[in-house]
């Protein structure tokens, strides 16, 4: 296989004793990532002494590489481990060097602290479990700490906070990697929530709310089948049956956000999908996701991923070769 088709390779390094669920994330989302018929990642699980390794839950996991896979590493990622504030040094060095050698590195929950303690986060916005967020910010005072946040990502460096948010971060990792109709094809496979923006507040009283049973499940559907038009918090709340207050304290406390930061990120996922699964033109893309204008568009996607509108639709797109669907059709996966 030439180097333009080698599959990206995602080292998982094991700290111990090894959260099993941190452990199990990457493998169930990585794995599930197609393109071109093949393989979108390998994922390769590596820790400092290969064989039996513990694990937060009791049972041991027989581990088969060691951390000289990272040498051909493109992501690594450093799970979360039962001993969160004194990191492996022999991992510390691997992954130090790994991103020197120009690795994206990558934290689930407490492996931010061996992030820290490869220097990886000085002076760089970083994030963790909010139980362990005191700790960091005594121990590591030089990063900008986001306690309150899902994932965090600043240059080459991404790291999430605990549980659940790991799965946000590799759903972020395989958007920015593959685009969004990928990352949130994965979702659905995984029966997981689609993407969600890494400033959503880690305290939330329903996280992952489902598609019923929840005050504003119903309205939140309604908006997403109606994004190619003009949407206000009145006519949300007015959906809704209560008052604007009333649905925006709501909505804060079902989904961590704000009603209008919510709309606008779906209007922006909603873009980022027809762009890469149609070849509509600018301004057509930007009415159907009820952005308006291909100007007001650009700007948008300029903010959220840094790329223009064309570059994304350039770098993602994976329907260059099909005719425009129409903006009321659904974009294929």
């Amino acid at each position: 296989m030439s180097a333009a088709q080698r599959v990206h390779r995602v080292a998982v390094i094991a700290p111990t004793p090894v959260s099993m669920f941190n452990l199990a994330i990457p493998d169930m989302l990585f794995s599930k990532v197609e393109t071109d018929g093949r393989p979108g990642y390998e994922v390769v699980v590596c820790a400092a002494e290969p064989g039996p390794l513990p694990t937060t839950g009791g049972l041991d996991l027989h581990v088969r590489h060691g951390l000289e896979v990272l040498r051909s590493a493109d992501t690594v990622l450093v799970a979360g481990a039962g001993a969160p504030y004194t990191p492996d040094p022999r991992i510390v060095a691997a992954v130090r060097e790994a991103a020197g050698a120009g690795a994206r590195v990558a934290s689930l929950c407490t492996g931010v602290f061996t992030l820290a303690e490869a220097g990886l986060l000085h002076g760089r916005r970083a994030t963790t479990y909010w139980a362990h967020a005191g700790e960091l910010r005594r121990r590591c005072p030089d990063v900008l700490l986001e306690g309150d946040v899902l994932y965090v990502q600043d240059g080459r460096v991404v790291t999430s906070s605990g549980y659940a948010a790991g799965i946000d971060l590799c759903l972020h990792i395989i958007r920015t990697d593959y685009g969004a109709a990928v990352a949130n094809r994965v979702a659905r496979l995984a029966l997981v929530a689609p993407v969600r923006p890494g400033g959503q507040t880690q305290f939330t009283q329903t996280p992952l709310p489902p598609e019923r049973g929840t005050a504003c499940a119903d309205v939140r559907g309604w908006a997403m089948r109606h994004l190619d038009q003009p949407i206000t918090l009145a006519d949300l709340a007015r959906r809704a049956g209560v008052s604007v207050r009333t649905l925006t304290r709501r909505f804060h406390t079902e989904s961590g956000v704000s009603p209008l930061q919510w709309l606008l990120h779906q209007r922006i996922e909603r873009a980022k999908e027809l762009l890469e699964t149609t070849t509509l033109p600018m301004d057509r893309v930007a009415r159907a996701c009820g952005l308006g204008t291909a100007d007001s568009l650009r700007a948008h996607l300029v903010r959220r991923t840094g790329l223009t509108p064309s570059a994304y639709r350039a770098q993602f797109s994976r329907l260059a070769d099909r005719p425009a669907a129409e903006p009321g059709m659904r974009p294929a996966a």
